[in-house]
């Protein structure tokens, strides 16, 4: 295999990854119009900037609780916790969707709860990979929906502001958010997205513990670089209204967002190759934030 080709192959697995993230946007912007429908905003005001303040804070607080379970050996809290919260997110995703076909209210429940459960607890018994991107991908785009449809534009960037330096901050600086990644690793949880390099690769039984200059398997990326920049996405569709839509679906500022999106992951990318560990938002947040304004520019939209 030559050099070139090898060097190709190696980077699919990214490629996949940036598929993954595309997929994720198309699935939240779907969830966003019957999400607002059933009125599963999470903040009454979207307009009001101290919620992305109040999301910054319980994200420091979680953080920190999540690292004093790993410490004290406690990692069946954190197993129950983060499970809950994904039944809960897909039974949200999956009324959202189902309300799409008009069913009754009790159907609509038992479907939703249904679905919800047997994926938690597959996800519990069989966490491959396969299965945690799956479930990541609903739970990515649910979320997504959620906060784009509960904070309007100017909330959001603050929001992916702060979250970008704090993501540099906590992979530089203070390194916690790489002992966090590796402390959860174990436990097979939906909090990223795993893409294999070879076909044969088994996330189940991956020790996780490398040797000095010996390869992973697989890439991995955490759900949060997904769901940050997609909520600006789904924002800049829901509220921007008065901007043009391509097939009545997507606005101009909202692919733009999109474009941006791909762009700061192509330049994460690059760096992830050289092997080193890289804090995703600044690329991502600062990607989708530059592909927003290219977006209105281009649209000759209001900023928000």
């Amino acid at each position: 295999m030559s050099s070139e080709r090898k060097g190709l192959n190696e980077y699919k697995p990214m490629l996949a990854m940036a598929g993954i993230i595309i997929v994720v946007q198309l699935v939240a912007l779907l969830l966003a119009a019957p999400m607002v429908e059933e009125d599963m905003r999470a903040f009454e005001n979207p307009d009001d900037a101290s919620n992305s303040i109040l999301y910054i804070f319980a994200i420091l607080i979680f953080t920190f609780l999540l690292l004093l379970a790993i410490r004290k050996g406690m990692q069946w809290i954190i197993q129950l916790v983060i499970l809950l919260a994904v039944g809960a997110t897909m039974y949200y995703v999956f009324y959202a969707l189902l309300s799409i076909a008009d069913i009754s209210v009790m159907a609509n429940n038992a479907l939703s709860v249904t679905a919800s459960v047997i994926l938690t607890v597959l996800l519990y018994k069989f966490p491959e990979w396969y299965v945690i991107n799956t479930t990541g991908l609903i739970i990515g785009a649910g979320a997504s929906a959620i906060f784009g449809i509960s904070l309007s534009i100017i909330p959001v960037v603050v929001l992916l502001g702060l979250l970008a330096i704090y993501d540099a901050i906590a992979v530089y600086k203070t390194k916690h958010m790489i002992d966090l990644a590796e402390g959860v690793m174990d436990l097979r949880l939906p909090i990223l997205f795993v893409m294999p390099k070879h076909m044969k690769y088994s996330f189940i039984e991956d020790s996780f513990k490398k040797e000095e200059g010996e390869e992973r398997e697989a890439f991995f990326m955490g759900l949060g670089d997904a769901i940050m920049p997609t909520i600006l996405v789904v924002s800049a569709n829901v509220f921007l209204t008065d901007a043009y839509r391509l097939g009545g679906f997507i606005n101009i500022p909202a692919l733009g967002a999109m474009t941006g999106t791909i762009a700061g992951f192509i330049a994460l990318t690059v760096l992830v190759m050289k092997g080193k560990p890289q804090a995703g938002l600044p690329f991502l947040n600062g990607g989708v934030i530059l592909g927003y304004i290219a977006g209105v520019l281009i649209g000759g939209t209001p900023f928000y």
